[in-house]
């Protein structure tokens, strides 16, 4: 291995995931935030999402005693220590389970009989489409899981599967805030979402939904999802496209994401070049198409000359077709491995930003232009990288090689961030 090679490039990497997770941490958005325009004495707080903790961690510093009841919705294995006068419940996801239901209940009854003088705080992350669920009436939470989890499997996008949700949900696309009134509903969102919609960031419990009931049914149509006849009457009951008593503010996404991993590159010595704050394809496209920029780098100095960085933030989908364990993650940086195949000082990763991807305990992975050779080299796992595609199974060989990136939760999450490095 040539010296300042691939240990010396994976350093720089993960220093690059590093600081930009550090940089969107939900901590100082939420004091600056609340700091400008403080609520009122007597505010409950909702947090809901996976940087639900760290977001109601941060406005108690803030708010102390002015919050008089709160409650922490969040993944399991997501929360932190225990908050005065906040009580945390964990959930599934990305498919909704009996305990997003009960987390739902739970936010409903703490909202329940308030005045127009009263005000509810909502901390919302990504996630909280699947964390926090009440299915309409008429819909049961298995119609809700089977739906969801044959868009995932499909590769709808996040709007697409949340315009559905919306529509068979009691709490989402507005409804939340609804159950609140008269009492004014301020939400402070962390984006997961490209373009930072808030009616899409977990499916908008707070805000006006922008999709429609024709909408959620064309998802269900052009997706093939089969739904009972009961659910899909549900699908008549249009969302609130107006709230009197709700307002929105988004603190953090992608867009911030990017931009401290260009910092963090230039400190590092590399040009840094942001593609991309909407990075939205398939990921074992978008894994050959940073293979490929990569390639032109190497062979033509462009679109910038090394040492660079490219960059890219978003969020990319999978069509599960095999049965093998992974994340879009993952599986974009071992596509890319095939199209770096040979390629010196090239490395090349994809990492979610909560620290999870997929039904994984690995946030993403890392592969440089000698990954491809030691696979081949020791034959692992009887496959090769395109079998292990298309299986579905990025996981397992990454895990193997060392090729996986493992943060644990974070504490946020705005989305993922995609790496060029060449030196």
């Amino acid at each position: 291995m040539e010296a300042g090679g691939f240990v010396s490039i994976t350093q720089d990497a993960y220093d690059i995931i590093n600081e930009s997770i550090e940089a969107v941490l939900p901590d100082e958005a939420i004091r600056r935030a609340l700091g400008d325009n403080p609520p009122p004495e007597g505010t409950r707080v909702i947090a809901i999402g996976k940087a639900a903790w760290r977001m109601a961690s941060a406005a108690y510093e803030v708010m102390g005693s002015r919050i008089t009841r709160g409650l922490i919705i969040t993944k399991y294995g997501h929360a932190g220590r225990a908050i005065p006068g906040m009580k945390v419940m964990e959930s599934g996801h990305p498919i909704p389970d009996v305990c997003s239901v009960a987390a739902a209940d739970r936010a409903l009854e703490l909202v329940r009989g308030l005045t127009a003088r009263e005000t509810v705080l909502l901390l919302i992350s990504g996630g909280g489409s699947a964390l926090f669920e009440k299915p309409l009436p008429g819909v049961t939470l298995g119609d809700m899981r089977e739906a969801t989890d044959a868009l995932l499997r499909g590769g709808a996008d996040i709007r697409e599967i949340n315009a559905v949700r919306k529509h068979l949900s009691a709490v989402k696309g507005g409804r939340f805030a609804l159950a609140c009134e008269p009492a004014r509903v301020r939400t402070i969102a962390l984006s997961d979402v490209l373009g930072d919609a808030p009616d899409v960031i977990a499916s908008g419990p707070g805000y006006p939904d922008e999709s429609t009931c024709e909408q959620a049914r064309a998802v269900l149509d052009r997706f093939g999802v089969c739904l009972s006849e009961e659910a899909r009457a549900a699908l008549e009951y249009e969302t609130p496209k107006a709230l009197d008593n709700a307002t929105v503010e988004v603190i953090g996404s992608v867009a911030h994401l990017c931009e401290a991993a260009a910092r963090a590159a230039r400190r590092l010595g590399y040009n840094p070049l942001i593609l991309s704050t909407t990075l939205d394809a398939q990921a074992r496209e978008a894994g050959a198409m940073l293979a490929a920029i990569a390639r032109e780098i190497r062979m033509r100095g462009r679109p910038i000359p090394p040492p660079c960085a490219i960059i890219a933030g978003g969020e990319t989908v999978v069509n599960v077709r095999g049965g093998g364990k992974g994340g879009r993650n993952q599986e974009l940086a071992l596509a890319a491995a095939i199209g770096i195949d040979g390629l010196a000082g090239t490395v090349i990763f994809s990492v979610g930003s909560d620290g999870t991807d997929g039904p994984t305990d690995a946030a993403g992975g890392i592969v440089d232009g000698g990954f491809a050779a030691r696979c081949r080299a020791t034959n692992r796992l009887g496959g090769s990288i395109a079998d292990h595609l298309n299986d579905n199974d990025s996981y397992p060989l990454l895990r193997d090689m060392g090729g996986l990136i493992i943060t644990g939760p974070t504490g946020t999450n705005v989305n993922d961030l995609s790496c060029v490095l060449v030196r």
